[in-house]
């Protein structure tokens, strides 16, 4: 879980990233500049250790790995054109307020995985934290068409994570299988990228996208895909919710940021909710007799036949 938690942190600095730099070369193409970057760093990387790492990627992967691509693509243009329209603040509440809910049907529906209730009760409780959390101190004007696109962006994260989540199950490289995904879903927005050069050739542009590309980019990715491994699709969802929490910390710890009271209110719910969702369950009686049952034969087959007495029944 801490690997996921530790992408969240990463990927917590990309909308304010964004606002800072305030690059002209606009944001679909700034986001497709951002995953290209990244996954050429991780392809280098990848080849660089282990060269045969790519022949992993078989036939039986590419239904999972096509669909983690485009969520990727999709949800570079959707979130940073979010973010551009209504505010780091309101994208990145909208997006990560949707993403535990769309990870977790879409895992049902996919994987057929059961949700827990610990699961349902963590995600309402970091959900409305969230919420609270990103609430603006004055007035601000939200824009309904940069809200629908953090509601887009928040569904694609859900595909995507399912995507991966399926990949894991597999004996396929992730490292490999994560730079993949990024070139393929930078490639769909090339002609948005490859149609902005002097905007991205400033020392602005260059500056965020080196921070945007190998660090949010191919070390975040890399860490959640790693996390995955150890929790369920659904929970590493709303272990995402850590990002708009963390952003607030970093605006009260070095922009001078005052906490209000909503916002305190709303940091303990996501803390609680996370928590909750981290704690892992009980083993269900039936899966306990299952397991003992399962066991028999091995204890059996160690011990060897019992010899029967001359004379007995």
């Amino acid at each position: 879980m801490g690997l996921v938690l530790a992408a969240g942190v990463l990927w917590a600095t990309v909308g304010p990233a964004q606002v800072l730099a305030d690059s002209a070369a606009g944001p679909v193409a700034l986001g497709g500049a951002r995953i290209l970057a990244g996954g050429v760093v991780l392809a280098l990387a990848v080849l660089a250790t282990r060269r045969g790492a790519f022949r992993t990627l078989t036939r039986s992967a590419w239904p999972s790995l096509l669909a983690a691509s485009c969520a990727t693509g999709i949800f570079q243009a959707a979130f940073m054109s979010s973010v551009a329209r209504t505010g780091a603040a309101v994208a990145t509440a909208v997006a990560f307020g949707v993403a535990p809910v769309s990870t977790g049907v879409v895992e049902r529906i996919a994987l057929g995985t059961r949700l827990s209730r610990g699961w349902a009760v963590g995600t309402c409780a970091a959900v409305v934290g969230c919420a609270l959390v990103m609430t603006p101190d004055g007035p601000v004007h939200v824009d309904p068409y940069g809200v629908l696109l953090g509601v887009v962006s928040g569904g694609c994260y859900g595909v995507y994570t399912v995507a991966a989540k399926r990949l894991t199950g597999g004996r396929v490289d992730m490292p490999a299988a994560v730079s993949v995904t990024l070139l393929i879903g930078g490639s769909f927005l090339a002609p948005w990228t490859l149609s902005r050069p002097p905007a991205l050739g400033t020392a602005r542009s260059l500056l965020v996208v080196g921070w945007l590309g190998p660090v949010t980019a191919a070390l975040a990715y890399s860490l959640f895909v790693a996390g995955l491994r150890r929790v369920t699709a659904a929970t590493a969802g709303t272990l995402s919710l850590a990002e708009p929490l963390v952003a607030t910390a970093l605006a009260v710890l070095f922009l001078g940021e005052r906490m209000s009271v909503p916002v305190a209110a709303g940091s303990v719910l996501l803390l609680g909710g996370l928590a909750v969702v981290s704690v892992p369950g009980r083993p269900s009686r039936r899966s306990a007799r299952a397991g003992g049952n399962a066991d028999a034969p091995q204890v059996r087959a160690r011990t060897g036949p019992r010899r029967v007495r001359r004379g007995s029944a």
